[in-house]
């Protein structure tokens, strides 16, 4: 394998204001390499990609593609030296079939026969063992696809060199295994492969080397084979950290949260939640598994009576909750905790300091004509002190916030309440390390304490290890609910594809599997 330096970063410098997001970075990616990018939130990663995308110009350093020194000044020009970023939200038009996207913007095209073009795109599929139907519309395809086809459209481009941000982040554990292959073959290729995941043990499984950010700086630059992941924590966040999630057993309490049969349609009068049962127990995480869009957000918001629900029944400790509202639930004595999925748009306002967020919920149980605000700085304080959260007061502005301490903030909000039942969307999404391992402690806490926890993720490795028990969906649709310890990725993965849990059981998760 030819191994040439593809991409060299020699004392790369970028500012926003008084803020140093990269500070004199050195990074070298060879041809025929597949190199991660690892750091905390706020570590200049994306920065970073971003400037050899294109999309940023650097303030000090300079760029250099194949020996060459350049000025990037566009993702144009960018995917004119071969680089293609690949977005983890990805660039599609859905109206558009596979072929339409692909080809858009390139105006080479024009003039081209269309079998030309798909003799063009079948052979780089070949070449790089990719899959796609060209007549096949966006909108109508899985995660795992269009995830193939934003790959397959930068390698039409011309792309050698390759960005990849958090591709895996709503993959199954299949459609992993499947992206990996594929950028082995690019690897063999002679391709330079960048990776950005916050995931430890596919940095292993996959990368030649990593590069470790820490507050803007490139803190070191090592081979997969001489570090562990211990090691590439520690170089992360500065100190010796404890990889474990602690799972504390605690003895099933009695039932408190019912729902049978609970069906939940679109404006189109599409079920997008059908016939789903299952049962909360106090003192147990229940995890859910799914690929996006299974029916993961209009189930956390069933069950908090933010949203309708188009049949079947909410059952809290014999009181039927369906068609309440949360002040109705909340008046009834039942208190329901929610962290949203969109922590700024639903769960918090991000122009209001955490003293103003936590008088969302509670201004309108407070008696008399004024809101008392002087209790409500005394709890911003503590809840500041407690969860370590890193802000210039109670009174600044959440969404000037990092990520990790916005969803300290959110999660602190809803466990002041003691809540009896606490549902959770995809917390850690997008958290470094550090932040997500101390929401782990935070839930493992109140499952201590007998709280009941609805846990949404997209991390397998982390749902077997922090619940208890596992509720899988697919389109909508039940296809398991197992004993987090003694099921397996692969069986878990078979069913977020639609593979159903064996009939015939309750599902308590001692049964066996079978294709649907």
């Amino acid at each position: 394998m030819n191994q040439t330096v593809a991409v060299e970063l020699k004392g790369i410098t970028k500012t926003f204001g008084t803020v140093v997001a990269n500070e004199k970075v050195n990074l070298t990616v060879q041809k025929g390499e597949i190199h991660a990018l690892l750091g905390e939130n706020g570590a200049g990663k994306s920065t970073l990609v971003n400037m050899l995308s294109g999309l940023y110009s650097p303030d000090g350093g300079y760029i250099y593609i194949r020996g060459k020194r350049v000025q990037l000044t566009s993702p144009k020009q960018a995917i004119e030296y071969g680089i293609g970023m690949v977005h983890q939200h990805f660039k599609l038009v859905e109206s558009f079939t596979a072929k339409e996207n692909i080809i858009a913007g390139k105006r080479d095209t024009w003039f081209t026969t269309h079998k030309h073009i798909e003799d063009k795109i079948l052979s780089l599929c070949e070449k790089y063992d990719l899959k796609v139907e060209l007549s096949k519309r966006v909108e109508d395809m899985s995660v795992g696809e269009k995830q193939m086809l934003e790959i397959i459209k930068v390698l039409y481009q011309g792309a050698d060199i390759l960005i990849l941000d958090e591709p895996t982040a709503v993959l199954t554990p299949q459609e992993v295994e499947r992206l990996f292959n594929i950028i082995r073959k690019m690897k063999e290729q002679d391709c330079a492969v960048i990776l950005i995941t916050h995931k430890l043990h596919e940095v292993m499984a996959i990368c030649d080397k990593v590069s470790v950010l820490r507050r803007g700086e490139n803190v070191a630059t090592v081979k997969i084979a001489e570090t562990t992941p211990t090691q590439l924590v520690e170089l992360m966040v500065g100190r010796p950290t404890d990889l474990a999630i602690q799972n504390y057993k605690v003895a099933f309490g009695e039932p408190i949260y019912k729902v049978n049969n609970l069906t939940v349609k679109d404006k189109e009068n599409v079920s997008v939640l059908d016939q789903v049962s299952f049962v909360m127990n106090t003192g147990e995480i229940l995890g859910v598994a799914g690929v996006a869009g299974s029916g993961q957000k209009e189930l956390c918001e069933a069950l908090c009576g933010t949203s309708k629900i188009s049949s079947g029944e909410l059952i809290f400790k014999e009181q039927h909750l369906e068609g309440k509202s949360p002040r109705e639930i909340y008046n009834r004595g039942i208190h329901i905790g929610f962290v949203p999925e969109d922590r700024l748009g639903m769960g918090l306002v991000g122009n209001m300091g955490i003293v103003d967020n936590l008088l969302l919920k509670e201004y309108y149980i407070q008696q008399g004509l004024l809101v008392n605000r002087k209790g409500l700085k005394d709890k911003a304080n503590n809840l500041i002190h407690t969860l370590e959260v890193k802000t210039p007061g109670i009174d600044h502005p959440v969404k000037q916030l990092s990520g990790g301490n916005i969803q300290k903030v959110l999660i602190g909000r809803e466990l002041a309440l003691s809540p009896d039942v606490l549902v959770t969307s995809y917390p850690v999404r997008g958290l470094d390390i550090g932040a997500a391992y101390q929401i782990y402690d935070l839930l493992n806490k109140e499952k201590q304490k007998g709280v009941s926890i609805l846990f949404v993720g997209e991390d397998l490795d982390v749902l077997m290890q922090i619940s208890d028990r596992i509720l899988v969906l697919c389109d909508g649709k039940v296809t398991g609910l197992v004993n987090a310890r003694e099921i397996t990725k692969e069986a878990l993965g078979l069913m977020m594809a639609g593979h159903v849990q064996e009939e015939g059981g309750d599902y308590s998760g001692n049964k066996s599997y079978k294709n649907a």
